[in-house]
């Protein structure tokens, strides 16, 4: 892969295979109601510190996950870039966007905001961006189990409905990381 490949940024069908290898596709619709329901709950506890620059536990820049598309809409902080064909739109981040074949977010018709990708120069609440090492992870996250993609993920701390996903270099530095929903539906 090379490192425009490699960035954020990159074409959504690069972003789609990977992150939807490492979250291993969508689970029951009954579970996602219930998390759909949760993280909308306590959106507005975390949007405060989400829109302080860090990715997590609930979301980021005011979007958190579970919000419907007509929610995210309302934040004035997202703008479509791609239709639901499939169940699922694209969309970005007004203050970061992606550029024409990049998405910052999808958004499923059942889940609402499934998957968030961490913008250049985010971190999560425990120090955790695009540049840190697989040893940093491990120090940050002591529960990181490796998907069946072979990619480091890990259980959002103080939101166990949702996981942090992480796109390793072959060097070994994080070069995409994603928040998602653990029931989301958009990639796979």
């Amino acid at each position: 892969m090379t490192n425009t490949a490699a960035r954020l940024g990159r074409p959504v069908t690069v972003a789609v295979l990977a992150v939807g290898v490492a979250l291993g596709g969508a689970t029951s619709a009954g579970a996602a109601s219930s998390a759909s329901a949760s993280a909308g709950a306590s959106a507005s506890a975390s949007a405060s510190a989400s829109a302080a620059g860090r990715l997590g536990p609930y979301g980021y820049g005011g979007v958190t996950l579970g919000m419907s598309a007509k929610q995210a809409q309302k934040t004035r902080r997202v703008v479509k870039k791609f239709g639901g064909g499939g169940g699922c739109s694209g969309w970005d981040l007004k203050a970061h966007p992606t550029g024409e074949d990049g998405v910052g977010l999808f958004i499923s018709k059942k889940r609402g905001v499934a998957v968030i990708f961490a913008p250049k120069g985010v971190r999560t609440p425990e120090g955790i961006g695009i540049g840190s090492t697989r040893r940093q992870l491990e120090k940050a996250y002591p529960h990181l189990r490796t998907a069946a993609s072979g990619y480091p993920v890990t259980t959002v701390p103080g939101n166990r409905r949702a996981d942090y996903v992480f796109l390793l270099s072959r060097g070994g530095k994080v070069y995409q990381l994603a928040l998602s929903l653990k029931t989301q539906d958009c990639v796979n």
